[in-house]
């Protein structure tokens, strides 16, 4: 799939695998260190393509910013067609291009972070490349993990995909407007899914284009961003 997972070359599969990921976490504690560094909350989001990142990040801007300073990095193989819908609506986003990597990683990170002003930014969207598999092995430097599962995916997901939903902080079942449609995804059978990995995360039904469930959303990520900088304000006091 990618060289960054080492699943380019078998014979080397796991000490490049090992290689990899020990240069990814000492990334990663930069990153996080960086973000202490100015009371920045950093929220990794991922999915499948088209589950709808994007969206729910204009979502949250529109009801969010005026309470709090938000930035983005976003992941793509090609284009920059997200970052510009993020920029359009006034906030600043900086698109991190690819190519055949499926993931986003902490190098790639630690240079977005450098492209950003993030002196008074409270709350940083890390939007992921559209991928169930890599993005779950690379630590970034977040402070929490959200996985959106679109109604038209299937409700099995998490039981196919068990790496990425057994360690998230959140399940947004999105595009929950669309349930008349799909009549075979089950909520319910979703969330057991996510039970039986032994997550007790919540998971919130939300869509973004009606904003139905978005305030459990929006009170998940300002109770996150409020600890948080209550966290860093402590430490710095100290």
């Amino acid at each position: 799939m990618c060289e960054h997972c080492g699943c380019t070359a078998p014979a080397r599969t796991i000490a490049l695998h090992e290689r990899v990921l020990a240069d990814n976490d000492a990334h990663a504690q930069h990153n996080r260190e960086h973000l202490a560094r100015h009371g920045v909350v950093a929220v990794n989001l991922m999915s499948a393509p088209g589950a709808g990142k994007t969206a729910l990040i204009e979502a949250t801007i529109e009801r969010l910013a005026p309470r709090l300073s938000i930035a983005v990095i976003t992941g793509d193989l090609a284009t920059d067609n997200d970052a510009r819908r993020v920029r359009a609506r006034g906030v600043p986003c900086v698109q991190i291009t690819t190519g055949q990597a499926c993931h986003l990683d902490a190098r790639l990170v630690h240079e977005g972070l450098h492209q950003l002003d993030l002196a008074g930014v409270d709350l940083l969207f890390i939007e992921n490349v559209g991928n169930l598999v890599c993005p779950a092995g690379f630590d970034l430097g977040q402070h929490a993990d959200v996985a959106l599962l679109s109604v038209t995916e299937g409700d099995d997901k998490p039981a196919k995909y068990p790496t990425l939903f057994r360690a998230v902080d959140l399940v947004l079942i999105t595009k929950r407007d669309l349930l008349p449609h799909v009549g075979e995804f089950d909520p319910a059978r979703a969330q057991r899914c996510v039970r039986d990995l032994a997550n007790p995360a919540p998971v919130f039904e939300v869509s973004s284009r009606t904003q139905a469930g978005l305030d459990l959303w929006f009170d998940w990520l300002l109770a996150r961003s409020g600890a948080r900088v209550a966290a860093v304000r402590g430490a710095a006091s100290g």
